[in-house]
């Protein structure tokens, strides 16, 4: 391109009229240039003959002589860094080489040298055509005007094209002399020749000449011509400029004709009523319709390009619409209220107001239609007075809509409705209120406006009895406001400011206030009008603010004890629904649609821990378990499938409906689970294992698992009767076995076009969703409830095609690979072993399982083992160990299985190879004890003292200061006294690896001495024996409800290392301590099957450190740390699980020891409330972290693997101090309930 002759541009011009004429026929069709440009872009697309062209071939021919190194260099980089296994894959290849080439410095040069090239082909041949033209000008000049007379056609509707008809380009002097034969005063001949000639000039010529001002008035003039037909003419030409020119010159033509119908309305010629109706087949309605239609189409189109011109421009059309449809008579005229005024008109033909939305759709255009209507134009607000005016006619007897006055009443109500529903969606349009009506005394608000909206929903004509969702009509009063409400209830801002008002509210459940005070009502089909309203109720308890406000109210300081919250209406109408004690409802087809309305306006309430509380006095589940078990009865008769016919057609209708409603009450249920004392009330009703089925049902049926169901899995997860109920469903083995695949098998439907690379993570992503849906799953009550005296299966061979389906199965074929068996019947080996290695990291996190695990399985023998094995052999015995990915990940385990600490007491060595020679700096070991690199230094005892008086120095009160140290003080001042005749042989096998645990972290903190395992021996068994005369015999097949507490006593053991080894005083201690509030709190073996507990509380293995600590803590997150909540609700996890775990094992391993006796020390003594601020400041604590852990999807593992970094107990009394003065009394008060806690 560098040496461009006048031979190459000869050829390029032949290639482009070549390309010309081939596309000739495309383009001529393009209603607008723009679509032209379009056709030409999308050409390779339509036009099968693309890359026969010359000038295509020539193109090509340049990129692959500038650019196509770049691409073969690019894209074989890519292909040597990641796989093409999939079409995805492919995609993004193609982006990236593309984006790289366009960045390259040859596809610049090629790009400038090509613009240069065209540029002077392109120039040349529009010279060679203006040359063309001047030279045929003369010739060519009388044929043109003969043929433009001769075979003139009306063609200048505003569907035509400026492509199908040939132009002609008029002089200055033309255009003048148009402008004075259009002249109103010129003969009609005169004029309707000058207006075909000027049908035939190109309208950006006539727009942007001289003349036009003057043309212009003309044409406006002649608008209101008695000659139809030549008016008609003029509308013609209008909708030709409107479709073929600019924003900038087009918004001339519409201020003319807008300008012109105001004129007219204002004339003494307009004199039609609304009394008298409107004939649209009379000729000059008919003509009218036309000219507001034209001005309607402009309105919609402008918005799309008004934006890339000046606002002046747009404020021109806006203003004069405006003016136009403010148009009517003066207030005092006598025809006044039955003018037809041109909004009549506009509704007409725009009946939902489609013109006034676009226009507020964007706020450039937004805040000049509502500044202009809140300086000049407030007028038009007033419309809502047609509302009243409607409302007076629905609430009256008789609802006829036939007379064509009334009709005309109507279009114009539903055109109000639309517009002031969509003017009040801004804070702008809402302070164009209050405004005066003149059939009103008083200023109609904002919330009057939306009382009568509301209103409309009962009062208007709505939908016949039988249709179940029978919302056909677009236009029924009833949809309407329906379709404002709900945009209401999405923009939350606005919502806050118009729905959240006691007034409408009131209106909103006056028809259930009215059914439950069993006063008579006039509603227009009670079930449809309850139905519309629960719907509006559901969409407002599903936001935050608008459930707090169903709770509260809108004052809660002023609220008042005689007028109950929206809350309590609702439950009490849902309660009567469910005992079918509504007689106005009975009967009805549409009764079971309305229980399931209102049941799910409920669920949004108790889905959320402030709302459960509201709901549990008046036992809702208590309503809806009998409902169901009364439902379930019925289904057991639905008779038997048989083989070869559908299902659906051998049910009747109204089996069909039970088995709907039974689901119903399912769902209804399953979702208390979402928070941790619903899913306590949940097991009351006995229905846990129905809903857990019914879930796993509706998830075999869908691609993706919801975050709400997520939630509602990991809180199942956490309870006992939660984890039998997810294995006895299938999901447990669903679970196990989408994972078997992801990890071992691939996707079968993967296009391999290459061996699939070794994955860069430890786990790779397509893994990454099941490891996640594990660890929530896995808590220790589950884990105790699967796995419990639970062998391996330990197979001497093991089949390809032999796929886990448990949990034991998992462990047996992912962790405990102790035989060659096992390692030979994997497919990934070292993939698969990282997974489980990294999935037993985390669940040994809870030292409960991690008792479990190794008491049952043994499993740091077996890690041992295999890093024995993983040695060099050398001649002169074992040498080095291997350093890789396997070995790497076993180190981290054992270090972290075999060492207890807090984040400053022991260190754990990293997962990573760093570069260089020394890549794994960390000692490796195939034998106990560790090496003592992994051990921290520990403060010495008096920096340990002074440590805790610095944090009793914050306590609010100086007596509980001076109570604080004293007892502190005397703790750690005890010297070791102990019972030496005491055996551990009745000691369980995961009793004794914790007394092993619990005295190797004493030895460490230099708290106990040798032989101290006797001491703590003596401890478990004397707390076993006085825990157990309290205990109540249950029968349950629950394992956990078999013995003894399931667990390692963590709290005893941390007393046990508080009195430095003293057995008798640990148990003096434990014995006043049981008599304490807070043991029930913090000594969790404290009410294992207790009887101080009800016998339901028992039976569900539920404790109530879960249903009662975990539940405020999730509640008091949600109000105080609602990012940190919200982050938890996005990742699926729960705050509940995470706090119980730490709770259970009095956060060992998460805090140092020192702050572990804070929290143990701030519990007792300012109360046992003080659990739940600690974990509320803990998250407020790691709050950042949590949420970049969310954003890198990995919160659980983040929260159960790491421990809590600089977090101490003294930085944030203040903080609880404050939590304090809000919630104590309501904490406490449930608290104490425990004992009589029941459904």
């Amino acid at each position: 391109m560098s040496c461009f002759t006048t031979e190459d541009e000869a050829q390029l011009q032949s290639m482009l009229r070549q390309l010309l004429q081939s596309v000739k026929e495309k383009i001529t069709g393009a209603p607008s240039v723009e679509c032209a440009e379009e056709i030409l872009l999308h050409l390779e697309e339509t036009d099968e003959n693309f890359h026969n062209y010359e000038f295509v071939k020539y193109l090509r021919k340049c990129i692959n002589s500038t650019v196509g190194s770049v691409i073969e260099e690019e894209t074989e980089r890519c292909l040597s860094a990641q796989s093409q296994d999939e079409v995805s894959g492919y995609d993004m290849l193609v982006q990236h080489v593309t984006k790289k080439t366009r960045e390259s410095k040859e596809y610049r040069e090629m790009m400038h040298a090509l613009k240069n090239v065209m540029m002077v082909v392109v120039e040349s041949l529009i010279n060679k055509f203006e040359e063309d033209r001047m030279h045929n000008k003369e010739l060519d000049i009388k044929t043109k005007k003969e043929h433009r007379i001769g075979n003139y056609t009306d063609n200048c509707s505003d569907s035509d094209s400026s492509f199908n008809r040939s132009y002609t380009f008029l002089s200055q002097e033309q255009l003048q002399l148009l402008v004075e034969r259009l002249d109103p005063i010129q003969p009609m001949e005169v004029r309707q020749e000058a207006l075909q000639t000027l049908c035939f000039a190109p309208p950006s010529d006539i727009l942007n000449s001289e003349t036009w001002p003057d043309l212009r008035k003309h044409l406006t003039v002649s608008l209101s011509d008695p000659n139809t037909a030549f008016s008609e003419k003029i509308l013609r030409f209008y909708a030709k400029t409107f479709s073929s020119s600019p924003f900038n010159m087009t918004r001339d033509v519409y201020t003319s004709l807008a300008r012109h119908l105001e004129s007219y309305f204002l004339s003494g010629e307009y004199s039609l009523r609304i009394s008298a109706g409107l004939d649209v087949s009379n000729p000059d309605i008919d003509h009218l319709l036309k000219k507001v239609r034209l001005l309607n189409e402009y309105q919609k189109e402008a918005p799309s390009s008004w934006i890339r011109h000046p606002e002046k421009y747009m404020e021109e059309v806006v203003d004069s619409t405006f003016s136009f449809l403010s148009v009517n008579h003066e207030p005092n005229h006598p025809s006044s209220p039955d003018f037809l005024s041109p909004v009549y008109f506009l509704a007409l033909l725009d009946i939902k107001a489609v013109w006034f939305r676009k226009w507020t759709h964007a706020y450039y255009s937004r805040a000049v239609v509502l500044r202009l209507l809140e300086n000049k134009y407030k007028s038009l607000v007033s419309i809502s007075q047609v509302l009243f005016f409607f409302f007076s006619i629905a609430k009256g007897d008789e609802q006829n809509f036939y007379y064509t006055g009334q009709e005309l009443q109507y279009v114009y109500f539903v055109h109000s409705l639309c517009l002031l529903g969509r003017l009040l969606v801004y804070k702008q349009g809402q302070n164009l209120f209050p405004v005066e009506l003149t059939n009103k005394k008083d200023r109609v608000s904002v919330t009057d406006l939306l009382v009568l909206f509301t209103q409309l929903i009962y009062y208007s004509p709505s939908y016949p009895k039988t249709a179940l969702a029978g919302h056909t009509d677009n236009y029924s009063p009833a949809s309407l406001v329906m379709e404002i409400l709900q945009i209401f209830c999405d923009q939350t801002g606005c919502a806050a400011e118009c729905l959240y008002t006691d007034a409408v509210i009131d209106a909103l459940l006056y028809p259930v206030q009215s059914v439950l005070s069993g006063t008579e009502v006039y509603l227009n089909c009670l079930e449809t009008t309850l139905i519309d309203v629960a719907d509006i109720l559901a969409r407002i308890a599903a936001v935050d603010d608008g459930l707090s406000f169903f709770l509260h109210g809108e004052n809660e300081k002023t609220a008042k004890e005689d007028s109950p919250t929206a809350v309590h209406v609702i439950v009490q109408f849902t309660k009567k629904l469910l005992h079918d004690d509504i007689s106005l409802l009975s009967g009805s087809e549409l009764l079971p649609v309305v229980k399931g309305a209102f049941i799910f306006v409920c669920r949004q309430m108790y889905r959320t821990c402030e709302g459960l509380q509201m709901l549990i006095p008046y036992g809702l589940h208590e309503s809806m378990g009998e409902a169901w078990k009364k439902m379930s009865l019925l289904s057991e008769r639905v008779p038997t499938p048989v083989t070869g016919v559908d299902p659906a057609s051998s049910l009747s209708l109204e089996s069909k409906n039970s088995l709907l409603w039974e689901e119903t009450l399912l769902d209804a249920l399953l979702n208390f689970s979402a928070t941790p004392k619903g899913l306590f009330l949940l097991h009351s009703t006995g229905a846990m294992n129905d809903c857990v089925n019914f879930m796993c049902s509706s998830l075999s049926k869908k691609l993706q698992v919801k975050f709400g169901n997520k939630v509602i899995i990991t809180q199942m997860a956490t309870t006992p009767s939660g984890a039998v109920a997810l294995q006895s469903s299938g999901f447990i083995k669903a679970l196990v076995t989408e994972l078997w695949a992801l990890l071992e098998c691939g996707k079968d439907d993967l296009r391999v076009t290459r061996p699939q690379s070794a994955p860069i993570d430890p786990i790779d992503q397509s893994c990454q969703k099941s490891f996640l849906s594990l660890i929530n799953l896995l808590t220790y009550p589950a884990v105790f409830e699967l796995l419990s005296k639970q062998d391996t299966p330990n197979k001497p061979v093991y089949s390809f095609r032999e796929v886990p389906t448990d949990i034991i199965d998992i462990i047996d074929r992912l962790i405990i690979l102790n035989s060659e068996a096992k390692i030979r019947s994997l497919f990934s080996y070292e993939q698969s072993h990282i997974f489980g290695l990294r999935f037993l990291n985390v669940l040994c996190c809870e030292l409960n399982t991690l008792l479990l695990l190794e008491s049952q399985y043994k499993v740091s023998q077996v890690l041992l083992t295999a890093q024995e094995e993983n040695v060099i052999e050398t001649s002169e015995g074992p040498g080095d160990f291997i350093i890789d990915g396997l070995s790497v990940e076993r180190n981290h385990v054992l270090v972290r299985i075999n060492l207890i600490g807090g984040p400053r007491e022991r260190i754990l060595p990293l997962r990573v190879l760093d570069k260089g020679s020394n890549s794994y700096p960390w000692p490796m070991f195939s034998s106990l004890p560790l090496p003592k690199c992994y051990l921290a230094e520990i403060p010495r005892k008096g920096e340990f003292r002074r440590g805790t008086y610095e944090a009793c120095k914050q306590c609010r009160c100086q007596t509980i200061k001076i109570v604080f140290i004293v007892i502190l003080y005397y703790i750690f001042s005890f010297v070791l006294a102990m019972d030496a005749g005491v055996k551990n042989e009745s000691l369980s096998s995961v009793q004794q690896l914790g007394v092993e645990m619990t005295v190797r972290y004493g030895k460490y903190l230099n708290l106990l001495k040798e032989h101290a395992e006797n001491g703590l021996c003596f401890v478990l068994m004397n707390c076993k024996k006085i825990l157990k005369q309290e205990q109540r015999t249950v029968v349950s097949s629950l394992c956990c409800l078999q013995e003894h507490y399931p667990g390692y006593d963590w709290f005893a053991s941390s007393i046990f290392l508080i009195m430095s080894g003293d057995g008798e005083k640990t148990l003096m201690f434990l014995k006043q301590f049981s008599r304490l509030l807070v043991s029930a709190f913090l000594w969790l073996p404290r009410l294992h099957i207790s009887m101080h507990l009800p016998a339901t509380t028992v039976e569900s293995g539920i404790h109530p450190v879960y249903f009662c600590s975990t539940h405020y803590i999730e509640m008091l997150l949600k109000a105080k740390l609602p990012l940190v909540f919200a982050a938890f609700q996005r990742s699926g996890f729960t705050p509940s699980q995470i706090c119980l775990q730490w709770i259970t094992q009095c956060f060992w391993n998460y805090m140092d020891w020192r702050e572990i006796c804070h929290y143990i020390a701030t519990c007792i003594l300012l109360g046992p409330d003080y659990q739940i601020y600690v974990c509320i400041s803990v998250f407020r604590h790691l709050q950042q972290d949590i949420l970049k852990h969310t954003e890198a999807q990995d919160l659980q593992v983040f929260l159960k693997e790491e421990p809590l970094h600089g977090f101490r107990v003294s930085d944030y009394l203040e903080y609880m101090e404050s939590l304090e003065a809000i919630y104590r009394p309501m904490l406490l008060e449930d608290m104490r309930n425990i004992r009589v806690q029941n459904a």
